[in-house]
């Protein structure tokens, strides 16, 4: 079993950042790929990034690339989303995922992922 714990969200302007983290509690976190999806008011829940169990291979959606960046340490349980150059369309709940696999696929799949945390709001302003 593992629980998670979102933290770092807030209000932040546009162009400005933002870190979150997600702490995981369970003895299984550091052989698991963990993921970060978010979901607007009125949308689906999306993929926006996925890390590997030993850090080697992440992934990230077309929509953030070059401006988020996921980040690991096992030793402290934890998982990191640094999200750099924030536009009005990043506002949403961000969630952090377990995947019940140590790697990460190259179509990313919610299916994959049996552990999720509650959420924490993230809202850019124009």
């Amino acid at each position: 079993q593992v629980q998670l714990a979102e933290s770092g969200g807030g209000l932040v302007q546009a162009g400005g950042s933002l870190k979150l983290s997600c702490a995981a509690s369970g003895r299984t976190f550091s052989n698991r790929a963990m993921g970060w999806f978010r979901q607007a008011p009125g949308k689906e829940r999306e993929f926006v990034c996925a890390i590997s169990w030993s850090s080697v291979t992440r992934s990230y959606a077309d929509s953030v690339k070059g401006r988020f960046t996921i980040s690991r340490d096992n030793f402290k349980n934890t998982v990191y989303l640094q999200m750099n150059s924030l536009k009005p369309e990043d506002t949403a709940v961000y969630y952090c995922a377990a995947s019940r696999f140590p790697g990460i696929p190259e179509i990313p799949k919610t299916s994959e992922y049996p552990y999720w945390g509650q959420g924490t709001q993230v809202t850019v302003s124009s």
